[in-house]
């Protein structure tokens, strides 16, 4: 039976690892997405055969560093992970259902959000000079400013929010390696950068306008690049 997002939700769980910078693991995750990712995907129950991260809901988000805080990892998972298999003293970690949460959306309530998200578009190609998808004649391109202010209020909209405020942030360029395969020839290159994916944050408030809807966006992710950092909506009382 295919899970629906109204059973799901009464084991949603958020879980917030305040990393610690002298461990080695740490410092090779903020600078590779690829090994972020696979420290994340341990949180993964085994055995779930193809597509482990959607099977296990895992969405994450690195929350950068101020000056009074570390750098810090929301992870977001349909069971509580085992955080038993992260590296050793990685960080210090604490886990909350959200099936609270998920029972509070009301229609007309308002909420405040944050989002980091890939936006971008497909767009036609017009001419050579950039890799296409040639088997569609399209591109992925990444969206900036007004344009990507848009495309938030479009996928807002489709997740069951009304946008009231937005406050947009540049979040960083994230580009996974590509380990090399281990038929490679020796002397090759060590690793090829995998797809660029510009991440933006979006905070503001919002309004509740179609719960249902928010509670799948809120447990699948919005956009592109769910398996780098994208797409996990975060709720909280306005």
């Amino acid at each position: 039976m295919t899970s629906t997002p109204e059973t799901l939700t009464t084991t949603a769980t958020l879980t917030r690892i305040r990393l610690n910078r002298r461990s080695r693991a740490v410092r090779r995750d903020l600078t590779d997405t690829a090994h972020l990712h696979k420290t994340v995907m341990l949180l993964a129950p085994d055995g779930l055969g193809e597509n482990p991260r959607h099977k296990a809901g895992l969405l994450f988000r690195l929350e950068d560093t101020t000056d009074d805080t570390p750098p810090t990892l929301l992870i977001q998972s349909h069971q509580p992970p085992d955080l038993t298999r992260l590296p050793q003293d990685y960080g210090s970690a604490e886990t909350r259902a959200l099936h609270p949460m998920f029972q509070s959306l009301t229609p007309g309530r308002p909420v405040r959000y944050r989002i980091t998200a890939n936006a971008s578009a497909t767009r036609r190609v017009l001419d050579d000079r950039h890799p296409v998808n040639h088997k569609h004649g399209q591109k992925t391109v990444a969206l900036y400013g007004d344009d990507a202010l848009a495309w938030w209020q479009r996928r807002a909209h489709q997740a069951g929010l009304t946008v009231t405020t937005t406050d947009t942030t540049p979040a960083r360029f994230r580009r996974p390696y590509k380990h090399p395969h281990p038929s490679a020839e020796p002397g090759g290159a060590g690793r090829a950068p995998g797809p660029l994916h510009v991440l933006t944050r979006f905070d503001g408030l919002a309004t509740v306008t179609d719960p249902d809807q928010l509670r799948h966006a809120l447990l699948t992710g919005i956009g592109r690049g769910k398996p780098y950092g994208a797409g996990l909506l975060s709720l909280a009382p306005a």
